[in-house]
């Protein structure tokens, strides 16, 4: 009796409070702190316009190649790619990426490359593998989000350099200059860039180059939007251009062919300079962290990179070029609004002057009321660190767009001073 007693009481005492990591505590996502204290309602009588989402799938407007989904199939069906793969890929994928990605400035092997889980995994590869104690990074505002979560959950300092939307958002050279020091790990170069959809010139880019030159400081380049640019725009790969400075490239499928959730990105490693004798080491062992990224899409890889029409890129770009000038065509002359025309990518910034308008406090207020009255959904660009701006995604059909635009001018003029 005693025996079972004590068993009893062993059952019922109460468990402590277990920890969650340090690492875990410190991941936070801005985008979705901020959509969690929103009132997501929209107008009862107005169908929701999401033009919020970075996720080209969305309304069903923008499918993939039939050679991106019959490469797929192959995989599949041959059962080649049903075990594991390498932890860093499969050599003939990651060849393929390495010939896909090299040009008349940078020529990269097989092993250049580490295969990850979508562009987002490239990026956490990347930063784990130059994190050092104390250090930080000097990350662009207006920037991806993703970034400084990425550098927070890791215990880095996220510095934020500006850009200069009178520019068309480029680098506000002085200021990275101001924010490096002799922690500083890295510099985070986006282009083409989300959230703004610029897109550098060559010599633009040299000059970001020259100053990780001065400072030897190596460049993180995200260019998932790479190669998708607009009439008149070029894109460069900032590896390309230098042989004074080491780049980590990375990059992916997700965006330029359509599909996100397929989840295959990569990281380039251009080491002109014989710096990155650990790095290429550090990569391989960080890879094994999940051992390897999805088999199946890595076996379609050859094909998709190789077999893609151009044709098919020219619509996409063509489709959001049109988007996007119609929607500065739409709000440029509107009161209280700055629309900053992109070069390419998927989206645009628009400026408030919340002094134009009787009951509008800064972007988070502008973007909620506007979801509440009209059912169009944009997010604040407070979250990518330029408060009194918000992002437009440009992938939507037209017919919604315009729709959109005049719903957003119709806002506007109910909020205006008199």
């Amino acid at each position: 009796m005693a025996a079972t007693g004590e068993l009893e009481a062993k059952k019922s005492k109460s468990w402590k409070t277990v920890p969650a990591s340090q690492t875990a505590m410190r991941t936070v996502n801005p985008i979705r702190d901020l959509v969690d204290q929103m009132d997501l309602t929209g107008h009862p009588d107005k169908d929701m316009i999401p033009l919020s989402i970075g996720d080209p799938t969305v309304f069903g407007n923008l499918p993939t190649t039939d050679v991106a989904v019959q490469a797929v199939i192959d995989s599949v069906t041959t059962h080649t790619r049903d075990g594991y793969a390498h932890s860093a890929g499969y050599a003939d994928a990651r060849a393929a990426v390495a010939a896909y990605s090299s040009d008349a400035g940078v020529t990269y092997t097989g092993d250049d490359v580490v295969i990850s889980s979508g562009c987002s995994g490239a990026l956490d590869l990347a930063i784990q593998v130059l994190l050092q104690e104390g250090g930080n990074i000097l990350l662009p505002e207006p920037g991806f989000s993703l970034y400084k979560t990425l550098a927070d959950a890791k215990g880095l300092e996220a510095r934020g350099y500006k850009l200069r939307p009178e520019a068309s958002w480029a680098v506000d050279l002085d200021d990275l200059r101001r924010q490096v020091d002799d922690k500083t790990i890295g510099i985070m170069v986006t282009n083409p860039s989300n959230p703004c959809g610029s897109v550098y010139t060559e010599q633009h880019l040299r000059d970001i180059i020259q100053v990780a030159a001065e400072k030897q400081v190596p460049i993180i380049a995200d260019e998932i939007y790479a190669h998708m640019v607009f009439s008149g725009a070029k894109f460069r790969a900032i590896a390309s251009l230098t042989k004074d400075v080491p780049v980590l490239t990375c990059g992916g499928l997700a965006k330029r062919f359509l599909v996100p959730g397929w989840r295959v990105g990569w990281v380039l490693v251009h080491d002109p300079v014989g710096a990155f004798t650990q790095v290429r080491s550090g990569l391989l062992k960080l890879s094994q962290h999940i051992l390897g990224a999805n088999s199946i899409v890595q076996g379609a890889l050859p094909t998709i990179l190789t077999q893609t029409d151009p044709a098919f890129f020219a619509s996409v770009m063509s489709h959001l070029e049109a988007n996007a000038k119609f929607v500065c065509g739409g709000l440029d002359q509107v009161p209280g609004l700055t629309p900053v025309m992109p070069q390419g990518a998927m989206y645009l910034m628009v400026g408030i002057d919340p002094s134009a308008f009787k009951d509008i406090t800064d972007d988070v207020d502008f973007t909620q009321k506007l979801l509440k009255e009209q059912s169009v959904f944009c997010l604040p660009a407070g979250v990518f660190g330029s408060p009194n701006y918000f992002r437009i995604v440009t992938t939507v059909p037209q017919p919604r767009m315009k729709l959109a635009v005049e719903r957003i001018i119709e806002f506007v003029k109910a909020h205006l001073k008199a």
